[in-house]
């Protein structure tokens, strides 16, 4: 499947463009690059990428404001956008994720590290895009089996009884693996911006979800939101 994932990587280091699509490329990914938010922009006018890889700290645009501009982009929509930046502080983290961004890479990070994350992001993310394109309609990660149609949730073959609210909010979850959902969003896509919840719904919810399927798939990021990781 690499081969067919297009993976564009921005950053206006020459060193860091090289390492990045030097070790992608011989994963066997299709990889372009750019030194730019510009350039890149002018990339993506005729090349749909499935995945980008962006740094934050850029001249003239940075990639929070790249990010925001590629996210006002149609093609785009399904495209993963992930920071690989050397700033780890919870605010750079927070406001890249408040950009757009499905997830952010820490530098420095060795090359088969920087395979594996991608590996695992890529798959996750072309798994569920490719159920939701009708292929099928179940999502399987592991031993979890969610039914969309059937409205139902197996683990380890067993049937796994969710109410209507659990169960939307588990779908929203697993449609973008390793994104982190901010409360707001959460609340709004699952309860509706006309509905009126208190501060504590989502926590319920997350709370029997892991209940019932167990801790290990859904992931807290403090002050931010919720993540389903597999």
């Amino acid at each position: 499947m690499a081969q067919e994932i297009k993976i564009l990587i921005v950053d206006d280091e020459a060193d860091i463009l090289e390492f990045v699509s030097y070790n992608l490329s011989k994963a066997g990914y299709n990889v372009k690059t750019a030194k730019s938010g510009k350039k890149a922009l002018k990339i993506v006018e005729d090349w749909i990428p499935e995945l980008i890889i962006l740094d934050i700290m850029m001249p003239e645009m940075d990639g929070i404001e790249l990010c925001s501009t590629l996210r006002e982009i149609p093609e785009l929509d399904d495209a993963l956008i992930v920071f690989l930046t050397a700033r780890n502080e919870s605010f750079t983290q927070i406001t890249a994720l408040d950009a757009g961004a499905d997830d952010y890479i820490t530098k420095p990070i060795k090359p088969i590290l920087l395979k594996s994350k991608v590996k695992a992001l890529v798959r996750r993310h072309y798994h569920v895009q490719s159920k939701e394109r009708g292929k099928d309609i179940s999502l399987t990660f592991g031993d979890l089996i969610i039914d969309t149609d059937e409205f139902m949730v197996t683990l380890q073959h067993k049937e796994i009884s969710l109410a209507k609210k659990e169960f939307e909010l588990l779908l929203l979850l697993v449609s973008k693996p390793g994104k982190v959902f901010k409360r707001d969003e959460i609340l709004n896509k699952v309860w509706g911006k006309e509905v009126i919840v208190g501060d504590r719904t989502i926590d319920v919810h997350i709370r029997k979800l892991r209940e019932k399927i167990g801790k290990s798939y859904i992931k807290t990021l403090k002050g931010v939101g919720y993540k389903f990781k597999y």
